[in-house]
């Protein structure tokens, strides 16, 4: 199979690498045509991309970045193309012979020029790949922003994530499309404007960072007889606890279980100061944490969202630690605070937060995944097996789905009359900035469907800017969230939660 893709001669740039890498294994199967458009380049826009990469990235390089050696890299057009993928505003010629011409569309629009004018007008595109030989709509997805850091970064974070669909399309076929965004030409800014304002914003997040710990999450909990978010679909009823923590680390991801006639809740234990994550418990008695939080598991890696399952009369652990490029089983051989590697479920691949569910005689495990590039929030992929232990083979739909504002997971699965739901974390606004409760339609080893019934935010009930997990063991439900945690002791206001900040401070 011959894959043919087209750039803009005018500016080659280091996203463009990974496209040739993911979009064809094969190097003698990839040519690449520079393609000489009518496109007029921004005024000033590559010496703005500079100004970033000197004050927000220290000269880190990103996608954004023009690489004239790309020129002379892939082998140039000598055949008739199977497929063309055509990253550029230029007419198609219809005498042009291919299986599928593939376009991405940003909101609507093709070209470099429109994914800027996207993201000048205040936000990432819907990015749209479509079959201008069928006139189909191929598959759609919406990127996370946890990564685009300024113009460069956010055009970076989309052009990594339009290989992800075009991938997708090319490896399951064609799927259902989102709806097309509506796009607010008014709101477009110039590049410079664009750039000034984000370099500026940069600067006074890193001051910010000089005066207080960020992001600072803490735990909430309390006790309610019904099924709580569940049932009111947002924050209401019995109100809200935040578990103490020390004032250099913070507690997320709470997963709270009880075994051997003991409840705990496991959770991202974060030293500020080291910057790595541990999973660390704390007991829950009738009214609430019982003493202090205890470490049970550390490695060389970041750990995080500790999802607890348990098989066979055993509890195992499924911490997220992408990092490591595993998904890692672990053990319990003595409650709570010894655990054991017991076996490696994936390997190879970026999956955050595995949650696994047990439906129609399958286990299915859900996941964040990415493929070196862009958000890490807003790709869901799934694999199946026959037991928890595995083998785990992937979902037919790879990935099953691209949407910041519902794929990464953020909890257990429940049961409610009869459907499967699953919490999911909503990243429109921000890496955690609120909580979906999504019922899954179609689960199979080939189909997935799902519908956000309720989206969550933090208010009155939960003061601050973040809410990214919800877990339930019996009365005991948990959630956790974001708030602002000066370094200085002497500056911290007490918690109107119950968690008297510095209490514990350091």
């Amino acid at each position: 199979m011959i894959v043919e893709l087209r750039f803009d001669e005018a500016r080659p740039r280091r996203w463009m690498r990974h496209q040739m890498s993911l979009l064809c294994s094969d190097p003698n199967g990839l040519q690449v045509a520079w393609v000489r458009t009518d496109a007029t380049r921004p005024t000033g826009l590559e010496q703005l991309l500079d100004l970033e990469r000197m004050v927000m990235r220290r000269g880190r390089p990103c996608g954004a970045d023009l690489c004239s050696e790309l020129l002379r890299e892939g082998r140039q057009p000598s055949q008739t193309a199977d497929i063309v993928v055509d990253f550029t505003a230029m007419p198609r010629d219809p005498k042009r012979a291919a299986q599928l011409y593939l376009r991405p569309l940003y909101n609507g629009a093709a070209g470099e020029d429109a994914a800027l004018a996207a993201i000048l007008g205040g936000d990432l595109p819907l990015i749209e790949i479509y079959d201008e030989i069928s006139g189909a709509m191929m598959w759609s997805g919406q990127p996370s922003a946890e990564t685009a850091e300024g113009l460069g970064g956010a055009l970076d974070t989309v052009m990594a994530r339009t290989v992800t669909l075009l991938k997708g399309v090319l490896d399951s076929g064609p799927r259902p499309a989102t709806a097309a965004a509506s796009v607010d030409r008014a709101g477009v800014r110039s590049p410079s404007a664009y750039v000034l304002r984000g370099v500026a914003e940069h600067l006074v997040r890193h001051i910010y960072r000089l005066c207080c710990y960020s992001p600072h999450w803490r735990i909430g909990w309390r006790y309610t007889d019904d099924a709580g978010i569940w049932s009111s679909g947002d924050l209401s009823g019995p109100g809200w606890r935040a578990v103490p923590s020390p004032g250099n680390r913070f507690y997320a991801d709470p997963f709270p279980i009880t075994w051997k006639g003991r409840t705990f809740a496991f959770f991202e234990d974060l030293d500020h100061r080291v910057g790595k994550g541990t999973i660390s418990a704390i007991e829950f008695g009738h009214d609430g944490p019982v003493g202090e939080a205890i470490p049970v598991l550390e490695e060389p890696w970041h750990l995080s969202y500790p999802f607890l399952i348990a098989q066979d009369n055993d509890l195992w652990m499924i911490p997220e630690s992408s990092v490591s490029g595993e998904v890692t089983l672990y053990k319990c051989v003595q409650f709570p605070n010894r655990w054991e590697k017991h076996a490696t479920l994936l390997s190879g691949v970026e999956f955050a937060d595995a949650t696994i569910v047990q439906h129609d005689g399958l286990y299915y495990m859900f996941g964040a995944t990415r493929d070196g590039s862009g958000g890490y929030s807003d790709t869901l992929s799934i694999y199946y097996a026959n037991s928890l232990f595995g083998p785990w083979m992937p979902h037919a739909q790879r990935p099953v789905l691209v949407d910041r504002a519902s794929a990464r997971p953020a909890g257990h699965f429940v049961q409610r009359n009869g459907r499967l739901w699953r919490p999911v974390q909503d990243c429109t606004n921000g890496y955690g900035g609120a909580l979906g409760l999504a019922e899954v339609e179609q689960l199979s080893p080939t189909t997935f469907a799902q519908t956000v019934r309720h989206t969550i935010k933090p208010g009155p009930r939960w003061p601050g800017r973040k809410l990214h997990t919800l877990n339930r063991c019996g009365r005991l439900e948990l959630i956790d969230g974001t708030i602002i945690q000066p370094k200085i002791k002497a500056l911290r206001l007490p918690d109107k939660l119950g968690d008297p900040a510095g209490a514990q401070s350091l």
